[in-house]
């Protein structure tokens, strides 16, 4: 056994990534890209920072570990979900209904994507990673499951990435919402109420 006080990236190396990328995750929604520091990351996941430099070169690779590990997981539950033989409606209340419950209780999700909307005209390729990741594969997603319920007769003629945006739009200004506009005094959204009401009114809509 390590001695007492040993740091713990030495006691757990197999941690050490995880315990980066959690620490980043909260960094960059409190503080934002621009100001979000190595150092400080390096201090909350309790690794020198010449160990994170062994794992992330730059704050960029930082940045597109975090958004692959701790927020694409997301997309990856809601595919899942979606390759069972369920009818469109269903998924789209499993889905949304995850995805309003992850909002709703993690701030840091909808601080990083404060963090992409305010800081990508100084750093595109925030929006560039953003975009490959979440953004086009869950637009692709939604839309695949459109079209397929298309063919089924389930939904109603139509682009079917035109309805996924459609679909996706309020949940994305409850977050940007949530970030800019709750802090200096709005009334908070119910983005659990939001999704039903939403998805209530868009689905009779997409009828056939």
């Amino acid at each position: 056994m390590l001695p007492a006080g040993q740091p713990k990236f030495r006691r757990r190396p197999a941690d050490r990534p995880a315990e980066i990328l959690a620490a980043a995750l909260e960094v960059f929604a409190e503080r934002g890209f621009q100001a979000a520091r190595l150092e400080e990351v390096a201090r909350r996941a309790g690794v020198s920072k010449g160990a994170l430099y062994l794992y992330f070169e730059t704050k960029a690779d930082l940045f597109r570990a975090v958004v692959t590990e701790a927020i694409s997981p997301n997309i990856e539950r809601v595919t899942a979900m979606a390759s069972a033989d369920i009818p469109f409606e269903t998924a789209a209340r499993m889905g949304f209904g995850m995805l309003a419950r992850t909002v709703a209780v993690d701030r840091r999700i909808t601080g990083v994507v404060k963090l992409v909307i305010a800081e990508s005209r100084n750093h595109p390729e925030l929006a560039t990673i953003w975009h490959q990741t979440v953004v086009e594969p869950g637009v692709r997603l939604i839309s695949g499951l459109i079209a397929a319920a298309q063919a089924r007769g389930e939904v109603r003629p139509g682009d079917p990435r035109l309805f996924a945006f459609g679909l996706m739009g309020p949940m994305v200004l409850s977050m940007v919402w949530r970030e800019t506009f709750e802090p200096v005094g709005a009334a908070p959204v119910d983005v659990a109420a939001l999704a039903d009401q939403h998805l209530d009114t868009v689905l009779k809509g997409m009828r056939p």
